[in-house]
C-alpha cells in the first residue's frame, strides 16, 4: 500500500499556462517595494498553479525607471560595486549618478537580487523590459496596467 497514493504534485501543462504582459508604472514608488512586486510578478506566486521552479509568471513592462524614490538617506549612502576580477579592480558609483547614466540598470539589478540565484533566475530576468521614460515599444504584447 502506497501510504501517498493520489497526493501527487500537480505541475502545470504547457496548455494550462497563460504568460500575460504586465505594465508596472514605478514613478514615485519605493525601489524596494516595486522590485518585491516585479520579482512576485515573474515568479508566478500570485498565481494559483505556482511551482518553484517552473515558468508560470508574467512578463513585466516597467516604465518610468528614472522617477523611482528610496527611503531613509539611501539617496546619498547607496552604491553600487563591481569588481573585474583583475587586483585592485574594484569599482565603485553612487546611486544618484547611477540614476543619472543608467537608472534602467538600477531598477534591474534590484530586481535581480529578489530573484533566484540559479539558471531559473537568469531565465525569469530576461522576462523583464525596464525603461526610463514612460513610453515603451512593447505595444503589441498588448500589455495590461498593474
Amino acid at each position: 500500500m502506497d501510504p501517498l497514493k493520489g497526493q501527487r504534485s500537480h505541475f502545470p501543462k504547457r496548455a494550462e499556462l497563460t504568460h500575460n504582459w504586465v505594465v508596472v508604472d514605478a514613478k514615485d514608488k519605493i525601489l524596494g517595494r516595486v522590485s518585491t512586486q516585479i520579482a512576485t510578478l515573474l515568479m508566478g506566486k500570485n498565481k494559483t498553479n505556482y511551482q518553484p521552479g517552473q515558468l508560470v509568471g508574467d512578463h513585466v513592462v516597467v516604465i518610468n525607471a528614472s522617477q523611482v524614490k528610496l527611503s531613509g538617506k539611501k539617496e546619498e549612502t547607496k552604491e553600487y560595486i563591481w569588481h573585474s576580477r583583475y587586483y585592485g579592480g574594484m569599482k565603485t558609483r553612487p546611486y544618484k549618478t547611477q540614476m543619472e547614466i543608467a537608472p534602467e540598470k538600477a531598477v534591474l539589478l534590484t530586481v535581480k537580487g529578489m530573484l533566484p540565484k540559479t539558471k531559473y533566475g537568469k531565465k525569469l530576468l530576461t522576462r523583464v523590459r525596464v525603461f526610463a521614460g514612460a513610453e515603451h515599444n512593447l505595444q503589441g504584447q498588448k500589455p495590461a496596467a498593474k
